[in-house]
């Protein structure tokens, strides 16, 4: 008797907590961090808190004063002993000046990487266009080759070099929209883009 009167509580318990028939469940949103990818409260645990906090406050203002307020930075160490905030900034300090160096490196090599956009002869005026070098952008190749092929309505895939690296391969002589593309829409200075040209080799291969 004691069981069943258990197990009827429990059952009624999970009726009152179920949400009523008719009755809008609201789904809980999620926020991720558009640096990082990890919700916002665990971004000062990351190299690019910074950017992080930064990125937060554009794009969710309200999240980043809940969290990143003098109110909230005070409740915060507030419950901390003075050799753990010691710690906190300190680590914090550091791994604020690796990814500072980290940037640094990246824009030395971005400085001195080129794109090159290569004019490929194929058969009388038949011309394929050649994309290089853009990994040291962070670009995709097969993401940017997609976007090739929707801007310029063309076959755009993915080839591999005689070298055996990835490179784009565009139907058509596009090398001029391309370097307009690049600058345009993947920020990239026209200082690192270079234009080249391959002419179809005329007579065999003895041709001198």
């Amino acid at each position: 008797m004691e069981a069943e009167s258990s197990a009827s509580g429990a059952a009624g318990a999970a009726a009152a907590s179920a949400p009523g028939e008719g009755s809008t469940v609201v789904p809980l949103e999620v926020v991720y961090c558009g640096v990082c990818s990890l919700p916002p409260e665990y971004c000062e645990f990351g190299a690019t808190v910074k950017k992080c906090t930064d990125w937060l406050a554009g794009n969710h203002p309200s999240l980043h004063q809940k969290l990143y307020s003098s109110e909230a930075l005070e409740s915060k160490m507030g419950t901390m002993t003075l050799e753990a905030q010691q710690k906190a900034e300190k680590d914090l300090a550091k791994k604020q000046q690796k990814e500072e160096l980290r940037q640094e490196r990246e824009a030395a090599k971005k400085k001195s990487s080129v794109i090159t956009i290569k004019r490929v002869e194929r058969t009388k005026r038949k011309y394929v266009t050649v994309v290089s070098g853009i990994e040291a952008f962070e670009l995709v190749y097969k993401t940017v080759a997609k976007e090739f092929g929707k801007k310029f309505a063309c076959g755009s895939s993915v080839t591999k070099s005689a070298a055996g690296t990835e490179e784009i391969t565009v139907q058509g002589d596009l090398s001029d929209e391309i370097l307009e593309e690049l600058v345009e829409k993947y920020g990239i200075e026209e200082d690192n883009i270079r234009q080249v040209e391959e002419s179809k080799k005329k007579g065999g291969s003895g041709a001198g």
